[in-house]
């Protein structure tokens, strides 16, 4: 399956949302995905299962839980997509970057520098 097949369905985006903030139990998923979706526990357990399948979980057993977390490698594929486009969104935040700097220098400096630029040493 591709990744963005896998990405494509917002609960199971929802879980690796969740998983980004490190390992959870698949009773902690299952509960916040439940009351997110109005899913069914059997149903949260296929989406953990297609993500684990896919790469983009992995899953440990500790005693009785499981416990999931994400697999930033199966990310790479995304990613890799995603870089053909990141030149349309740097330039803007590098101008986001200069425009905040600009406002940072100017609330700097005093309201009489502000009255008078020339007052100001060299």
């Amino acid at each position: 399956m591709h990744a963005f097949d896998i990405l494509g369905d917002p609960r199971r985006r929802r879980i690796l949302e969740l998983l980004a903030d490190g390992e959870q139990s698949s009773g902690a998923i299952t509960d916040v995905i439940r009351a997110e979706f109005a899913i069914s526990q059997p149903a949260v357990s296929q989406h953990l299962r297609v993500l684990r399948d896919s790469g983009f979980a992995s899953v440990r057993a500790d005693g009785a839980r499981r416990l999931y977390s994400v697999e930033p490698a199966a990310l790479s594929e995304i990613d890799a997509w995603l870089d053909r486009f990141r030149r349309f969104w740097d330039q803007r935040l590098d101008a986001l970057e200069t425009e905040l700097a600009r406002g940072r220098r100017a609330s700097l400096t005093t309201p009489a520098d502000k009255a008078n630029p020339l007052a100001k040493g060299p």
